[in-house]
């Protein structure tokens, strides 16, 4: 029997996005959420979390596309001074980070604000994970992995998708299915440092190809195919309400698509549901 983690991203993002994390945990879908910081919702989704003690949850540590906690002159390399917010997509944070322009120290005082944040507001945190996959390049999973261990935590997320799930997550688009596949050449790193350091994470992260596609069709031939293991599924749920609309994601009509995915699983009876805190 295969282990998973069930997790919703974004918990915090706009009330509709909180509504359908906790509709999906009070239905036994829902094992695990991870709670963005500094997010429009932020204050109603840790209440939400504070009075909802079987949900876990997790630290969604933002460094793209967001709002930094610490002050944006505090984060000269981190933020775009433009604007003062983080920059707007993955590749612009690249861009800057593997040139070297982005100090690993920002991350790390970051990072440990957002955790810190979660923390003072009486959350006990599973675990962390970052928006976008960020952690995924060794450099950032080392500040990041710095600032969960001075906090107490200890897992963190396996971003890589196995071959497994690959394999059988049927229509994903070639250019998303290339480079998913091409990232999963920095997993043998990732498991490296995480050893190194002295953390937990699951065998793999399915769902990460289906993001923005995750439907119920999808959804059931990840599950109908799950090995032995311990896995977490990666879900982004939400309604779709004109707060969504005004956020900064790309995921808008996907997000309800997935809310209905998740609602009608029948593939459940098979699979140990755990949370991060059961590893």
């Amino acid at each position: 029997m295969g282990r998973l983690i069930l997790n919703a991203d974004d918990f915090g993002l706009t009330a509709g996005v909180n509504r359908a994390i906790i509709e999906l945990h009070q239905a036994g879908v829902l094992t695990s959420a991870t709670l963005m910081a500094r997010a429009a919702a932020t204050e109603e989704a840790i209440e939400l979390a504070r009075s909802t003690h079987s949900l876990g949850v997790g630290c969604h540590v933002v460094l793209v596309d967001g709002e930094p906690v610490l002050r944006a002159h505090d984060l000269p390399t981190l933020v775009d001074p433009r604007t003062g917010r983080f920059r707007p997509t993955i590749g612009a944070f690249l861009q800057q980070f593997l040139t070297r322009r982005i100090r690993p120290s920002e991350i790390e005082a970051e990072a440990a604000a957002q955790i810190a944040l979660l923390q003072n507001r009486g959350l006990r945190l599973t675990h962390i994970d970052t928006h976008k996959h960020t952690h995924m390049f060794p450099a950032v999973l080392r500040a990041v992995l710095r600032a969960a261990r001075a906090a107490g935590i200890r897992a963190v997320r396996n971003p890589f998708e196995p071959k497994w799930s690959l394999r059988v997550t049927p229509d994903a688009p070639l250019l998303r299915r290339t480079e998913v596949s091409l990232l999963r050449l920095l997993e043998p790193m990732f498991r490296h440092i995480i050893e190194e350091e002295g953390f937990t994470a699951t065998d793999g992260a399915i769902g990460v190809l289906a993001t923005g596609t995750l439907d119920t069709a999808r959804l059931t031939s990840l599950l109908r195919h799950l090995p032995a293991g311990t896995w977490e599924l990666v879900t982004h749920p939400g309604y779709n309400d004109i707060d969504l609309s005004q956020a900064h994601t790309r995921l808008l009509e996907s997000r309800e698509i997935e809310l209905q995915a998740l609602r009608a699983l029948k593939q459940l009876q098979d699979i140990d549901l755990i949370s991060f805190a059961d590893l």
